[in-house]
């Protein structure tokens, strides 16, 4: 329909990049464009790290899961969940900040995803590729160690960032009336929907990897979520200063 549109619906994951740096002048648009993101009161809760040092990238890289792209992108972003310039604020005003709600742990994430997002949209116009990398949650207390995460602040994911070394393919995703909804929400649609995106999935691990991989949505969907994952994740947050009352 337009480059925009064009440019959103070519995204892939890129996992090998060349070795050349991001310049500055990239970088920080970059970051403008996540800054511009939608942010629920203005509130603005989150924070980017940009991790270029090769020690930090490569213990960030076996807190992920030893996942070698990360240690060798250029740029790795950690993209965090950020209350505590908030507090700050907060305190200018002679105000104690009430932080340790449910509502204001979803505000910082969903800020944070958005910020996120636009700034994958802002790389990939400029000729860059990009990985989020959920795997940092393997190790939030490493991470933040690594980092210097204060309180209020927990890092949601990274962002491997850099030009492209690889042409990967577009993988399919679910149909349309899976994910769209007609005022009000069609679970009748959602069994016939799976079932075609079983066939679809089976068919494109087929033939990427050349009859290596023979799989379907879900049994990688039943795979990943038959046992908890992450289960620290609570105690950790609460140790951040976030709360769930």
């Amino acid at each position: 329909m337009n480059d925009v549109i064009g440019l959103l619906q070519r995204h892939r994951s890129i996992r090998k990049f060349k070795p050349d740096e991001v310049p500055e002048e990239a970088l920080e648009a970059i970051i403008r464009s996540a800054q511009m993101a939608s942010t629920s009161s203005n509130v603005q809760a989150y924070s980017v790290i940009a991790v270029t040092n090769p020690d930090t990238k490569r213990a960030l890289s076996v807190v992920a899961g030893n996942q070698l792209h990360v240690e060798q992108c250029p740029v790795l972003l950690v993209w965090c969940a950020d209350l505590s310039r908030d507090r700050l604020a907060c305190e200018r005003e002679g105000v104690e900040m009430v932080s340790g709600t449910m509502e204001n742990f979803i505000v910082a994430t969903v800020d944070v995803a958005l910020a996120a997002q636009n700034a994958a949209i802002a790389a990939e116009s400029l000729g860059l590729g990009i990985v989020y990398i959920g795997g940092i949650r393997n190790n939030l207390r490493e991470a933040t160690r690594l980092l210097n995460v204060p309180k209020l602040v927990y890092p949601v994911f990274g962002m491997c960032l850099g030009y492209p070394e690889q042409e990967s393919s577009l993988r399919p995703r679910l149909p349309l009336r899976a994910a769209l909804h007609r005022e009000t929400y069609e679970q009748a649609a959602q069994a016939e929907a799976i079932a075609e995106y079983d066939r679809t999935t089976r068919d494109y691990y087929i033939e990427r990897t050349k009859g290596k991989r023979d799989t379907t949505w879900s049994k990688e969907m039943a795979d990943k979520f038959k046992r908890p994952a992450r289960t620290y994740m609570r105690e950790y947050l609460e140790e951040q200063g976030f709360r769930f009352d």
